[in-house]
């Protein structure tokens, strides 16, 4: 946890995520690294509070959490420790749609969709979905938004073989990943590149900021359980609005 002295809280009220979510995302980063051992007691919660800024009903709701997770335990009257690694939940790389990412956070998604209709592939989006050019896709293009807040600009297109009626569904609200898995087209892995860039004028409209502002681009490509692509998305974050949170270990040599 950050050092006695330090005035700048790591927690960021700025941020679309709830504070206690960042409380859990924190100790969990400590524990990954190595910064709180197995077995170890974490500070009192009067100084957790202190170092982390915020309310110690927030902190509560955090280590509850963890605990739930296996990642803590709790002892009456000695405080909090860190579970055993045979007790501690994994944090997996799971594909998540940005709906499901956002209900695990405790945060509502939703969307301004601003366009959705069949068009022919072109020969470019033809040959990254391995489908004759001509052949209809969906296009669903819609601002990504948690608690409100424009979050990411995502352009997707998939096969409308997969889909069915993707025209008359509400994807203001809908998942199109809850769409797939419903028509029988579930995603099960996908071929992923991250990369930053400066929003265009384009881009920088449609999400409410300033043009050359950084973005954080994902390109997937998506499979199914066959191996054939169900989808083709880019998803360009607000970078000052988004964070990507993973770990890295060692492995033997």
């Amino acid at each position: 946890m950050a050092e006695q002295g330090t005035t700048a809280s790591p927690i960021r009220a700025d941020y679309p995520e709830p504070l206690w979510v960042q409380a859990v995302q924190l100790i969990t980063d400590e524990i990954a690294q190595g910064r709180l051992a197995e077995g170890s007691r974490l500070p009192p919660e009067r100084e957790l509070c202190q170092q982390l800024g915020i309310s110690r009903v927030t902190l509560r709701k955090a280590l509850l959490q963890l605990v739930d997770d296996g990642v803590l335990a709790s002892s009456h009257g000695r405080g909090w420790y860190v579970a055993s690694a045979k007790v501690a939940k994994e944090w997996p790389n799971n594909l998540e749609s940005f709906t499901e990412t956002a209900r695990k956070m405790g945060l509502e998604a939703s969307s301004r969709v601003l366009r959705a209709e069949v068009a022919p592939a072109d020969l470019d989006e033809a040959e990254s979905l391995s489908i004759a050019p001509g052949t209809p896709v969906f296009h669903l293009d819609r601002i990504r938004l948690l608690e409100g807040v424009p979050t990411a600009l995502d352009t997707t297109i998939v096969p409308a073989a997969l889909i069915g009626e993707a025209e008359a569904v509400d994807f203001a609200h809908g998942s199109l990943y809850e769409e797939l898995e419903r028509a029988g087209a579930s995603p099960e892995r996908a071929d992923s590149t991250i990369e930053a860039r400066e929003s265009d004028a384009e881009t920088a409209e449609a999400l409410g900021i300033a043009p050359g502002k950084p973005l954080l681009v994902m390109r997937q490509l998506v499979h199914g359980a066959d191996g054939r692509a169900v989808a083709l998305s880019t998803l360009r974050y607000v970078g000052e609005r988004y964070r990507l949170r993973t770990v890295f270990a060692r492995g033997a040599r």
